[in-house]
């Protein structure tokens, strides 16, 4: 029988990556009328702010060693999200965006190897070139435009924003074995918060009014797809295997995809759906011991006649 533990925490996982996706939604409708790091800024601010008091029995447990080793990894999270959000404000294909920047997971590996000698499956050398593949053919250009193997902007930004992401997660995995995932998250988005926050005062003119329209795409962006979203996943993992969360978040980006169709009414051009199913394709690769204990859990779980 299936266990009902791991049952609730692949549910609420898959609902983390409909919030996830949703996010590139709502902060691609949010740009509209606000600048790029001010959004980012009083988003992740209020954001944490929310985790803060979820969290707030476990603060006293924080030494200043947790402190900054959060700190850190909110540094190096900063980063990514300002290429992101860059990214996205310049993007005329968010689907695309969002299998760009998935890579983030192929190269965790990869830089775990150069900087830390971790050892790594051999798998990854597989994944690899899946995924360089993939990412040369969405450079190629869309069907019909007449550009030949050309790197658009937003491009750039998203796979900067993924080699970012990949040492934020290198680093957010070693810091998490010392203080509870909620408070490093808290920590992480307060830190984007606040250095955002400050990149936008010095370099952007804010908006004298913002509509109620951008409004309500600026709230469903803060508490919904981020405190909420995090608050669920940090839950649903606590909950199964790290195998179930590994297969599960990387739908993320097809959701996206699907979202932006329905939403944007974008569509992809034959190369862009072989680029796209390229690096989905290097993601399962890289995934693969996860893929391969699941299905030996859910083997092992199926009831006998």
């Amino acid at each position: 029988m299936t266990d009902p533990k791991h049952l609730k925490a692949d549910l609420l996982l898959l609902l983390v990556t409909l919030l996830a996706a949703g996010g590139w939604i709502f902060s691609k409708e949010a740009l509209v009328g606000m600048p790029p790091m001010m959004f980012i800024g009083v988003r992740f601010a209020l954001a944490s702010s929310v985790l803060c008091i979820a969290g707030r029995q476990q603060w006293s447990g924080l030494t200043s060693r947790d402190y900054r080793a959060a700190a850190i990894v909110g540094l190096l999270f900063t980063v990514a999200m300002m290429l992101w959000i860059t990214g996205l404000q310049r993007a005329t294909h968010i689907g695309e965006g969002a299998f760009i920047t998935s890579l983030s997971s192929v190269l965790v590996p990869m830089i775990a190897l150069s900087l830390f000698g971790q050892a790594q499956p051999r798998i990854i050398w597989l994944a690899l070139p899946v995924a360089v593949a993939g990412f040369a053919l969405l450079a190629l250009g869309h069907a019909g435009s007449g550009v030949g193997f050309q790197l658009e902007a937003a491009q750039l930004y998203f796979l900067a924003a993924a080699l970012a992401l990949a040492l934020q997660m290198i680093f957010n995995s070693r810091a998490v074995q010392h203080m509870p995932a909620l408070l490093l998250t808290a920590i992480q988005l307060m830190v984007v918060g606040v250095c955002t926050s400050l990149v936008s005062i010095f370099t952007e003119q804010w908006p004298a009014v913002i509509s109620l329209e951008v409004a309500g795409w600026f709230i469903a962006s803060t508490f919904i797809a981020t405190s909420f979203r995090f608050f669920i996943q940090t839950y649903a993992m606590s909950l199964a295997p790290v195998s179930h969360a590994a297969m599960i978040l990387t739908l993320e980006p097809v959701w996206t995809a699907l979202l932006a169709a329905a939403w944007l009414g974008e569509s992809m051009s034959p190369l862009q759906l072989l680029g796209c199913s390229l690096i989905f394709l290097a993601l399962m690769i890289n995934r693969w011991r996860w893929l391969v204990v699941l299905v030996r859990s859910a083997g092992q779980q199926r009831p006998r006649l």
